[in-house]
């Protein structure tokens, strides 16, 4: 994945994910962002899954969501994620949700603190951090 890419994930909508009005209800566009990040590391070979395993978790810390525009039921979105950076206990990073012409949805961003077991701020795993790093968004 170069640098200046976006990982891709597609979502259809289903009515569970709609609101009284039809469309999308807004605090959907958070689990969004989730399936976009998890896709994204398993996309890099290092799935979230790993990341627990190897005794670690990554916290959400920060959470934003700016709406432009909205769809509604069996339409089908476009999670775009990247890595927009990596500190050495810390990443964040950036999503555009987009409908089936491009258009923009909504963009945001999540920040993530790294924790160990005891649920104490560590450093993030050497690997981890590297692919991170590998991958990042200029």
């Amino acid at each position: 994945m170069a640098e200046s890419e976006w990982h891709e994930t597609q979502i259809r909508i289903r009515y569970k994910d709609t609101d009284r009005m039809g469309v999308i209800y807004y605090g959907n566009y958070l689990t969004f962002f989730e399936v976009g990040r998890a896709e994204l590391m398993r996309h890099l070979d290092f799935p979230y899954a790993e990341v627990e395993a190897d005794g670690y978790i990554l916290v959400v810390t920060e959470a934003k969501a700016k709406y432009y525009a909205n769809v509604g039921y069996d339409s089908l979105v476009t999670v775009k994620t990247r890595i927009a950076m990596v500190r050495h206990a810390s990443v964040r990073f950036e999503y555009e949700v987009v409908d089936e012409a491009g258009k923009l949805l909504v963009s945001g961003h999540t920040a993530h603190a790294c924790l160990n077991k005891e649920l104490k701020p560590a450093r993030m795993p050497s690997e981890l951090k590297k692919i991170i790093e590998e991958n990042i968004e200029s």
